[in-house]
C-alpha cells in the first residue's frame, strides 16, 4: 500500500509490537521437519512464502538494532531473508496452524548488511505468545527475518504469507527515529504544542522533540542518578506549575520524580524512601485543590499517594486507595459525570477483584465495584475508558491479560452498569496483552480499542471489529502533526497513514486548576453529536500519551461548540472552532467580548505577567478589574492602551470598561 502527500510517496510499512510474559501454549506436533536458518546477515537463508523452520540450535549472530521493545538481551539468532518479486505486503508468524505455539521474538529489516532499518518486529501479539509482524515490501528488494534466543531456542515454525489489509482499517507505517530509544511517553515537553518522545534514563532523561517537517530533534537532560527507574511505568505533569512538565518513574523498589527546572532543560531528582513495587503511575488531583498530586499502583501492598501542598513539596500518603495487594492499572476519569476524578484499579496476582471507587470530591474514594458488576478477578492489567456509545458517560472495556475473556460494560449514566460483551465483538476475541487503551485512532468520531493483539474499530453501535495488523500499544500521540493518531515503539513510531476524516485537538492550560489541566473534560459537538474526552496523565498500563483531547469528525466540517468543565468549577464554552487544528485554551479565557453596542474588545497577552493591551476600545479608557470571586482589584485608565497588572495576584480576573451598564466581562488569566 502507497500514500501519496505533497511530491512525496511513501511506502505503507506496518509494525507490531509488545511486553513479554515468559509462557508457552503447546498445540498439536508439526511434521514438519526443523532446520537450521543461516546465522548471519552476510549469510542468511534465503526464504520464499510458504512454511519455515528453526531449529533448536540457534548459535548465530544476535540482531545489531532491536525492532521491539524487550526485557534484555539476546546472544543468538537464526537469519533469514526474503526477496520480494512483485510490489505487496507479506505477513510473517511465528504461529502455524497444527505446530506448537512457542514463544519468540521477531525482528524485520530493510537495507543492507551493515545497514539496516527496522521495518517491523514484534514478542507477543500472537496466540501462545508467538510473534506476527507484516510490512509491505517492493519488487527486486530483499528484507531479513531474524528470530531471536531471549525467550529460548527451542525449535518451531513460522510463515511467511501475502497479506491484504482489511477494508476500512487504519494502516501504520514503521517510523525509525534515530538517536532515540526505548521510547516510554509522547507527549508535548517544550510547549510548542506538538507531541515528542520520551525516554526515561538513569541520568538523564532523552527528548526527541518533534518539528515542524516531522524530523525531531534530540536532547538529552541530564539529572541526578535515578534511584528508581521507569522499569514498570511512566508518567507525566507539571506538577509544580512552572511552566514545565516534570517525569516521575514507578520502579520495582520505589518511585522516582523527575522535577523539571525553570528552563525546562535539567531536572531535580527527588526519590521516596518507602517501599512500593510500583505498577501504573498517574498524575492527577486527588483532592480538587488545584495542585497536581501523584499516584501509584503498589503491587504488593495498599496503593499510594502522594499529595502536593502547593509550595513544592510532596508528602507519602497510603491508605484509602485501595487497601490490598495485586494493584496494576491504575486511570482517573470521571465516571459519574460530577466533575471530579474517580478511579479505576485493574488488578492482577493476590487479590485479582478490580476496584471502581468513586471521588466524594474531597479525595476521599469508596470502592462500589461489587455492586457494579465490575470486580472481576480474571487477571486484567489495565482498562480501557471511553464514551463507546456517544451518550456523554464513560465506559469501560476491562481487557484480559491472560484468559482471553474481556468484558464491554456501558455506562448508564444512573450510577450502574449493563454488561454488553454479548455480541460486541469484544466477546469473541481472544488476543490478549496487559496494555488497553481507548482512542479514535480512525478519526470516524467513535472510540477505538487498542489491545489484545491489534485493534478494534467502533462501529458505532457498541460492536467492534478486530484488525490484527496493527500496531501494538505503546505510547500514543500525533507524532507527525498530520491530525491522526500514532503509536510510539522502543525506536521507532508506528505513522497513521490516516484517511480523509478530518479532526480536532485542544491542549489545556489550567490557571485556577492544575497547570495541565489534568481532569477537566472536553465535550464538542458536530453534526455526530456530542463527543467527549476526560484529559489524563497515565491510561493503559506502562506507558505516558499525549495530554490533551483529541476528537476525530468524520465528514463533519464544522463543529458548532466545545464545552470544557475544569476541575476547578470554571466552565468555557468555545463557538465553532477551527477544525483540522490544535487549540490551546487557557482556563476561563474566552479571546473577545461584545459590549453592549456591540464593540469587540480584546486583550493580548492572555495569558499575561505584568502589561496587557486592550483592544477595540479608547487608549485612556477607564477600566476596572474584578477577580474571580468578583471583587474589585482594579479600577484605573489605560495608557496607551495598555494596562499594568503586575500587582494582580495569579488567577482568572474580568476586564470592564468603567461607565457601561451592560456589558459581559472580558476574561484573562494572570500567571
Amino acid at each position: 500500500m502507497v500514500h501519496h502527500s505533497g511530491s512525496t510517496w511513501y511506502i505503507v510499512l506496518p509494525i507490531i509490537h509488545a511486553m513479554r510474559i515468559l509462557t508457552t501454549l503447546l498445540l498439536a506436533v508439526s511434521l514438519v521437519p526443523l532446520v537450521n536458518g543461516q546465522w548471519s546477515c552476510a549469510n542468511a537463508q534465503d526464504v520464499g512464502i510458504g512454511n519455515h523452520a528453526v531449529s533448536s540450535l540457534m548459535t548465530g549472530d544476535p540482531p545489531p538494532l532491536s525492532c521491539v521493545s524487550g526485557w534484555g538481551e539476546p546472544t543468538h539468532a537464526a537469519w533469514f531473508r526474503f526477496t520480494a518479486s512483485a510490489d505487496t505486503a507479506i505477513q510473517v508468524s511465528s504461529f502455524v496452524q497444527g505446530n506448537p505455539s512457542i514463544s519468540t521474538r521477531l525482528h524485520v529489516y530493510a537495507g543492507t548488511c551493515g545497514q539496516l532499518v527496522c521495518l517491523a518486529g514484534d514478542e507477543y501479539s500472537g496466540p501462545g505468545f508467538t510473534s506476527q509482524a507484516w510490512f509491505t515490501v517492493t519488487t527486486g528488494n530483499s528484507y531479513y527475518i531474524v528470530w531471536d534466543d531471549l525467550f529460548g531456542a527451542t525449535g518451531f515454525h513460522f510463515s511467511v504469507t501475502y497479506f491484504d489489509p482489511p477494508d476500512g482499517v487504519v494502516v501504520f507505517v514503521n517510523t525509525p527515529v534515530p538517536g532515540i530509544s526505548n521510547i516510554y511517553g509522547a507527549v508535548d515537553m517544550n510547549n510548542d504544542g506538538m507531541d515528542d518522545l520520551v525516554s526515561p534514563g538513569a541520568t538523564a532523561a532523552t527528548m526527541a522533540y518533534q518539528q515542524a517537517d516531522a524530523s525531531y530533534l534530540i536532547a538529552a537532560l541530564p539529572h541526578q542518578q535515578a534511584d528508581n527507574m521507569a522499569s514498570w511505568s511512566f508518567a507525566v505533569g507539571d506538577w509544580d506549575s512552572n511552566g514545565h512538565r516534570d517525569l516521575l518513574y514507578g520502579g520495582g523498589s520505589g518511585a522516582t520524580f523527575l522535577r523539571a527546572n525553570g528552563t525546562g532543560t535539567s531536572f531535580l531528582e527527588i526519590s521516596f524512601p518507602q517501599y512500593i513495587f510500583s505498577q501504573r503511575t498517574n498524575f492527577v488531583d486527588l483532592n480538587n485543590d488545584g495542585h497536581l498530586d501523584a499516584f501509584v499502583c503498589h503491587d504488593v501492598d495498599a496503593n499510594v499517594a502522594f499529595l502536593n501542598d502547593g509550595a513544592g513539596n510532596l508528602s507519602f500518603n497510603q491508605g484509602g486507595y485501595g487497601e490490598t495487594c495485586g494493584n496494576y492499572g491504575s486511570i482517573f476519569t470521571d465516571i459519574d459525570n460530577d466533575g471530579d476524578q474517580d478511579l479505576f484499579v485493574a488488578k492482577c496476582g493476590c487479590d485479582p477483584a478490580d476496584l471502581l471507587m468513586p471521588n466524594n470530591g474531597t479525595g476521599a474514594f469508596t470502592n462500589v465495584a461489587p455492586s457494579l458488576g465490575l470486580n472481576d478477578g480474571h487477571q486484567s492489567w489495565s482498562s480501557a475508558w471511553g464514551d463507546y456509545d456517544n451518550d456523554g458517560d464513560m465506559d469501560v472495556l476491562i481487557g484480559s491479560s491472560g484468559s482471553g475473556v474481556h468484558k464491554l460494560m456501558s455506562n448508564d449514566g444512573d450510577g450502574t452498569f449493563t454488561d454488553v460483551t454479548s455480541g460486541s465483538g469484544m466477546d469473541s476475541n481472544t488476543g490478549t496483552s496487559i496494555e488497553w487503551t481507548a482512542h479514535d485512532f480512525n478519526n470516524d468520531g467513535w472510540i477505538d480499542i487498542l489491545g489484545g493483539s491489534g485493534m478494534h474499530y467502533n462501529m458505532g453501535d457498541m460492536t467492534f471489529t478486530h484488525d490484527d495488523s496493527a500496531p501494538y500499544n505503546g505510547p500514543i500521540g500525533d507524532l507527525n502533526n498530520d491530525g491522526f493518531l500514532d503509536i510510539a515503539g522502543s525506536n521507532t513510531y508506528s505513522w497513521n497513514m490516516g484517511n480523509d476524516f478530518g479532526h480536532i485537538r485542544f491542549n489545556l492550560q489550567g490557571v485556577q486548576s492544575n497547570r495541565d489541566g489534568i481532569g477537566a473534560r472536553v465535550t464538542i459537538t458536530s453534526a455526530l453529536g456530542q463527543q467527549i474526552r476526560d484529559i489524563r496523565s497515565g491510561d493503559g498500563f506502562r506507558y505516558m500519551s499525549f495530554i490533551g483531547a483529541h476528537f476525530g469528525l468524520g465528514t463533519d466540517d464544522v463543529v458548532e461548540q466545545v464545552h470544557i468543565r475544569w476541575p476547578s468549577g470554571i466552565e468555557d464554552v468555545i463557538l465553532n472552532p477551527a477544525i483540522n487544528t490544535t487549540h490551546l485554551i487557557v482556563e476561563g479565557i474566552s479571546t473577545s467580548v461584545n459590549t453592549s453596542d456591540e464593540t469587540a474588545i480584546s486583550v493580548v497577552p492572555n495569558p499575561a505577567n505584568d502589561l496587557i493591551t486592550v483592544n477595540g476600545v479608547a487608549p485612556n479608557s477607564a477600566v476596572k478589574v474584578l477577580d474571580v470571586a468578583g471583587r474589585l482589584v482594579l479600577q484605573t485608565n489605560l495608557t496607551g492602551g495598555r494596562l499594568d497588572v503586575s500587582a494582580l495576584s495569579p488567577g482568572i480576573h474580568q476586564l470592564q470598561l468603567v461607565g457601561k451598564a451592560t456589558q459581559e466581562g472580558l476574561r484573562f488569566a494572570k500567571e
